[in-house]
């Protein structure tokens, strides 16, 4: 690879001399402005405004414009007579944990090699104390006629830089977030954490530009007199979410689709459901508090809850009906019992009563007839005297 900067790392009092190299490249397809009428290449001119005259790049220098519109001219001895410390040397300041680094001001970055064989042994003491103290090392560099901020870490075997933006740099994100009150609630994080977990992980290796693949088929089709121009599919673009939960579970649903989970989908349908049905008084969008109907019976206790009405108000009136007609039946069949008991009873002491007058009817009539048997057998004996 080739390098695009020379100098040396200053650590301490510790000096190595490296080569600074691009650790990035675009492989971005680059389009040329053509002539729509005959297909020739517009180019731009560099044109002097005072004059009118075409100038080329040796005739070019820089300068400053003021508020006023006054140029400044600055030349390259300006800039090389500047006090800049850091004008062929990476001076590292401190080591800081690489939390404490905001990915916002990561910018380019570079890989740091060493330059010549007396730089192998300090590249590699720097490169062995980063990776054992799990720091990365700031430092201040000059690149491109300005000084910038970096960060050194450890890439492999490799030391990077990446180039940091000045913490000035960074904007304050005011007005970005949303100015309404919003409450999420623990339904719709359960639904929301099932999605991230269902999408899982991915190896950004396997991650590639098909935009950039379509272009370049496009390309070589137009080259070759085969390309067909076809209607372009364009996905919907996604309009206001009106339901929330319903969202998500058609997100976990297609995300476990995506991946041959058909089973661990249909799991997932019926914990989003019964998860649905005990947060249904959320509502999905603001919070709507539904209290369940009781009924009353006629002795005013209060009777278990009316059935779940699934058809709306006709289903609920159902319900009810059947729980009316089932509590007449119960207190029919209680009545029916209780006078068949009634009647047996008055039954048996009818049957008792009748059976105890008969007795004491036939005792009388016993005793009567003895009483008379003894009368008769009296006079006989006397006359027999």
């Amino acid at each position: 690879m080739r390098s695009i900067w020379n100098g040396a790392i200053s650590f301490g009092l510790v000096s190595i001399p490296i080569k600074l190299v691009n650790a990035t490249e675009s492989h971005s397809i680059s389009f040329r402005q053509i002539h729509l009428a005959d297909g020739g290449r517009i180019r731009y001119r560099k044109v002097c405004e005072l004059d009118g005259e075409e100038v080329s790049g040796a005739e070019i220098g820089k300068g400053y414009e003021e508020a006023d519109g006054s140029v400044i001219p600055i030349t390259e001895e300006d800039l090389a007579q500047l006090p800049l410390a850091t004008a062929r040397t990476i001076e590292i300041m401190s080591f800081v944990p690489a939390e404490e680094i905001d990915p916002l001001q990561m910018d380019a970055a570079y890989y740091l090699a060493a330059n010549g064989a007396t730089a192998a042994k300090p590249y590699t003491l720097l490169r062995e104390a980063l990776k054992r103290s799990r720091k990365v090392a700031i430092a201040k560099f000059a690149l491109r006629g300005r000084e910038r901020l970096g960060m050194l870490r450890v890439v492999d075997d490799v030391i990077a830089m990446h180039g940091l933006l000045w913490p000035d740099e960074i904007r304050v994100p005011e007005g970005v977030a949303p100015d309404a009150e919003v409450t999420v609630r623990d339904a719709e994080l359960d639904l929301a954490d099932a999605l991230m977990a269902t999408l899982g992980e991915v190896e950004l290796e396997s991650l590639h530009d098909d935009y950039r693949d379509a272009v370049e088929a496009m390309i070589a089709a137009k080259a070759g007199g085969a390309f067909e121009p076809a209607e372009a599919t364009v996905e919907p673009a996604g309009g206001q979410v009106i339901d929330l939960m319903a969202a998500l579970e058609k997100s976990v649903r297609a995300a476990k689709a995506s991946r041959g989970e058909a089973g661990a989908a249909a799991d997932a349908d019926s914990q989003a459901d019964a998860d649905a049905d005990a947060d249904a008084g959320a509502g999905a969008g603001a919070g709507a508090e539904v209290t369940p109907m009781r009924r009353r019976s006629g002795t005013g206790r209060k009777t278990a809850a009316a059935p779940k009405a699934v058809g709306g108000k006709k289903s609920t009136a159902t319900s009810a009906k059947k729980t009316a007609s089932a509590a007449s039946k119960k207190k029919t069949a209680t009545t029916a019992r209780s006078g068949t008991a009634k009647s047996g009873a008055a039954k048996s002491g009818t049957t008792k009563s009748t059976s105890t007058a008969s007795a004491k009817k036939a005792a009388a009539k016993k005793s009567g007839t003895a009483a008379g048997a003894k009368k008769a057998a009296a006079p006989r004996k006397r006359a027999s005297a």
